[in-house]
């Protein structure tokens, strides 16, 4: 791990909706070091994507700040990429002028711009696709180009919002084995929100545990195992008992809030 990439203090955050406030969070302390993937995990409702939202700067705090390498975030940028589970891929474009799209800013010449967009399609598997269209692909090679398209601009961060919710069990098991090849190879940093405790534990470094109305965090978890991790092995099934008690996982509260 390095120094401190992002941090938030005191980081509270009210929606005005037909005259009335809501908070949706409230005193928010934490910091993201460099290298690392954390995930945000909580239930559905809690504040999760409003958070990811603030380090992104695409909500501004009401209360308190974020920093990113110590500058204040007033605006999102190029430094921090969003990646949804709606893949936001253009249909008319193909696979590879769809990566290239998010190259346009960048100044660089045709050539140089395809030759990068081949270099990350070639990444996630994809140099043989760089002409089909987004219809003719499946979704786990959509969200395949959706991060090719990320990783291209070369941010320094990438904000993930439940990216592989969509998917089929046997798909996003796939995509997470490539997300973890890819980020230790790049040596990107991707903070990412779900409600998929096993996706959390074997992604993460660390996982920020929150609580709802208002969002807060409730607990940070240091998830101390070698990657790639094995989701069988009893030091995984450790970590996520501990989050399942953690939350008073009961037995009257098993219902669609967490994936398990």
């Amino acid at each position: 791990m390095g120094a401190s990439l992002v941090t938030l203090n005191q980081v509270g955050k009210t929606f005005k909706t037909n005259s009335k406030e809501e908070t949706v969070l409230q005193n928010i302390n934490l910091s993201i070091e460099d290298g690392e993937t954390v995930s945000i995990l909580g239930k559905s409702g809690c504040g999760k994507s409003t958070l990811l939202n603030v380090i992104g700067g695409f909500h501004a705090p009401t209360k308190g700040s974020v920093l990113f390498e110590g500058e204040q975030v007033t605006n999102p940028s190029r430094r921090a990429i969003m990646l949804f589970q709606h893949y936001a891929l253009l249909p008319w474009r193909s696979v590879l002028k769809n990566v290239e799209l998010g190259l346009e800013p960048e100044g660089l010449s045709a050539s140089e711009q395809r030759e990068r967009a081949e270099t990350y399609l070639a990444l996630v598997g994809l140099k043989d696709s760089l002409h089909q269209f987004p219809s003719q692909l499946s979704g786990g090679m959509q969200q395949r180009v959706a991060i090719a398209r990320a990783l291209a601009i070369r941010p320094e961060m990438i904000l993930m919002d439940e990216p592989f919710a969509a998917l089929d069990t046997f798909t996003r098991y796939y995509l997470q084995d490539e997300l973890m090849k890819i980020q230790q190879q790049e040596k990107t940093n991707i903070v990412l929100v779900t409600h998929d405790i096993d996706e959390a534990v074997y992604l993460s470094d660390r996982i920020f545990m929150m609580d709802a109305n208002p969002g807060r965090i409730r607990r940070t978890v240091d998830i101390e195992l070698p990657k790639p991790r094995d989701r069988s092995h009893r030091d995984f099934q450790y970590y996520r008992k501990l989050i399942l008690d953690e939350f008073d996982f009961s037995q009257r509260d098993q219902s669609v809030e967490y994936n398990i």
